[in-house]
């Protein structure tokens, strides 16, 4: 009887051992899945930094263009400044010749008086 247990018990053994065994093609199969995985995370890696490529020299693009845009800004500024400027000589200037067309009105008249 212990001996047929033992027996028994054996096979039973031998049985599980071959059922959990893994077959060649299983593991031919999971190394297929594990490298096209891998191939998929490789690809999903480059794409990423490609994109992270693209987002930088756009990031330098758009600097460029907000400097430009600055610069641009500050020229125009400096312009209406400049043309304040000149606007208030211009009016100074018309007051000033209009003062002296006054004098000259008024000499003028007082030649005539005499």
């Amino acid at each position: 009887m212990k001996k047929t247990i033992a027996v028994i018990s054996v096979m039973l053994v031998g049985v599980l051992t071959l059922i959990g065994c893994a077959t060649s093609g299983e593991l031919q199969k999971v190394q297929a899945q594990e490298m096209q995985t891998s191939a998929k995370a490789d690809q999903a890696l480059q794409a990423a930094q490609d994109a992270q490529a693209a987002a930088s020299a756009t990031k330098a693009d758009t600097t460029a263009q907000l400097e430009q845009a600055n610069a641009a800004a500050a020229k125009a500024a400096d312009a209406a400044t400049r043309a304040e400027n000149a606007l208030k000589m211009a009016e100074e200037r018309a007051n000033v010749a209009e003062e002296q067309a006054k004098k000259a009105d008024a000499l003028f008249k007082t030649s005539m008086k005499k």
